[in-house]
């Protein structure tokens, strides 16, 4: 039975109780979930608040220092996480073990960054002053994350916002409520004290009333939110009401233009990766192939027949994906195949993948889980809710485009900012493409999905508020600048008064 963990403890057990299962083999419960109240919430705010000096007043390189361990302890623990992961959520075993590595990864930065939380030292207009600029923590951040990532992107946000002296109440997705506990157990015995992290079980509701009376109380003074475009303008709205900025990483209609000298198989390869591994069911998925109108038959005949041989089925072996994560998204999934007009062109099955709805090939018995078809639509066009909204599941649309111009203005036309990739052999394309993308983030012959731990990684528009995860420019999400002017003159100096003016002859001329 896994509980709410504050203050270094488990919570006494609650009235409620949900199953986390197995979205592969239906019949296994992994975990059983004791669910918080909104109180409990706030409660792990008000022990995260109350730890929040202490620990921050540990040298930034001795927090390093237990980053340093909570990596290693995840390298020493890899394999059983990853397996817990695929269990747990159905993510093909060789991706579970790159999204633990991943942990491993942003550990491995964030380390040295304990010794590099550099501030400035200014020169100043008057004698015998100094100006310096320091990074403080922000103080105590309310993490809120999905479970696509159960693991990898959770450590985006805690690892930062430890290492610069912020405390934290982690609130996970319920459905991937066992990873997370093994995650908060390597985390806590890495070195971090009592109340520094604490993890929270409840669904979205009593989070959001919870974490409502923490922003009241002034015990939370960082959100980061990583869910849907829903979701995160509500809780932009409630952060606003308190003049928060939080962190929202939000969905993504992710594009991806083919032009008319593109290398197609790599293309090909390219978008089967985005579109379909994870099930579609990554913030980063691909959403719709915008393909130039001399290759785009050749480019769909050379996707479908892709798509149609690539192994669907049982996580644990070697698949392309395996189920949807969650009863609640296959429910979603089946909303979004309603989307689908009668103009569009669907290329292979659709729906859920059973006896009488069968996938050759198919890897294991689709009968135990939530299995659907890899779903390819063509002639998708702005206004169609395909093309306009995402679409969390192994679904991707396909149009056409004549000028390149157009391909950027269809790119950006449902108003996301993720992700996006083009694949081309033109230098002149790639640049131009980059330069009129709305995206946080671009792909030159490379896949939309796929982040590396020392880069920014982050969206705008529908997809985020511009905020940045990984790398060094997360620091800025985590830290608040401070400014301090030192005078040991002796006498108050007034600037902007009393600055020395420098005699210069500015009439002169040759």
């Amino acid at each position: 039975m896994l509980r709410s963990m504050i203050d270094g403890g488990p919570v006494p057990a609650g009235a409620r109780v949900l199953d986390s299962r197995n979205p592969a083999d239906l019949d296994d419960v992994v975990a059983q979930v004791v669910l918080a109240d909104p109180a409990t919430v706030t409660a792990a705010a008000r022990s995260a608040h109350a730890a929040q000096r202490a620990w921050a007043d540990v040298p930034a390189p001795v927090r390093g220092q237990v980053v340093a361990n909570i990596g290693a302890l995840v390298e020493a623990n890899a394999e059983a996480l990853a397996r817990l992961v695929t269990r747990e959520i159905g993510k093909p075993l060789a991706e579970a073990r790159g999204e633990v590595q991943e942990i491993v990864d942003t550990c491995r930065f964030f380390l040295g960054e304990g010794r590099r939380l550099y501030g400035q030292t200014v020169p100043s207009e008057m004698p015998d002053k100094q100006l310096f600029t320091f990074r403080e923590p922000v103080g105590t951040a309310m993490i809120i994350t999905a479970g696509n990532f159960p693991v990898a992107v959770p450590s985006w946000y805690l690892v930062p916002a430890l290492l610069c002296g912020n405390t934290v109440v982690w609130k996970p997705a319920l459905y991937a409520a066992a990873a997370a506990d093994a995650l908060y157990q390597l985390f806590v015995r890495a070195g971090l004290p009592a109340g520094v992290l604490n993890l929270v079980h409840a669904d979205g509701p009593e989070t959001f009333t919870g974490l409502s009376h923490a922003l009241d109380e002034g015990l939370v003074q960082k959100v980061g939110f990583t869910g849907s475009t829903e979701v995160g303008r509500a809780i932009g709205e409630l952060c606003g009401r308190h003049l928060q900025s939080p962190c929202l990483e939000l969905g993504g209609k992710n594009p991806m233009v083919v032009t008319e000298d593109a290398d197609l198989d790599l293309a090909v390869e390219g978008a089967l990766f985005a579109g379909f591994g994870t099930a579609g069911q990554r913030c980063t998925s691909l959403g719709t192939a915008i393909v130039h109108e001399s290759v785009h038959g050749e480019f769909l005949r050379r996707f479908a027949a892709a798509t149609e041989a690539a192994a669907v089925g049982d996580p644990t072996r070697d698949v392309l994906y395996g189920p949807l994560l969650d009863e609640r998204f296959a429910a979603s999934y089946e909303k979004y195949l309603g989307w689908i007009t009668g103009g569009q062109r669907v290329l292979g099955a659709t729906g859920r993948i059973t006896a009488d709805n069968p996938r050759a090939g198919f890897v294991g018995d689709p009968a135990t889980g939530l299995f659907y078809h890899p779903v390819i639509v063509d002639g998708v066009r702005p206004g169609d809710d395909i093309f306009d909204h995402e679409t969390f599941g192994p679904l991707v649309g396909v149009t056409s485009y004549g000028a390149l111009d157009e391909a950027i203005e269809l790119a950006n036309a449902p108003g996301y900012g993720l992700s996006s990739a083009i694949y081309t052999t033109d230098p002149k394309k790639a640049f131009a493409f980059r330069r009129g993308i709305g995206a946080g983030m671009v792909s030159v012959n490379n896949s939309t999905s796929g982040a590396e731990a020392h880069l920014p990684f982050g969206g705008n528009g529908r997809s985020g508020n511009g905020s940045r995860q990984s790398g060094m420019w997360v620091l800025d999400q985590f830290t608040r600048w401070q400014a301090l002017n030192w005078d040991y003159s002796g006498r108050l100096q007034k600037a902007q008064l009393e600055v020395a003016v420098v005699p210069a002859d500015l009439d002169f001329r040759l």
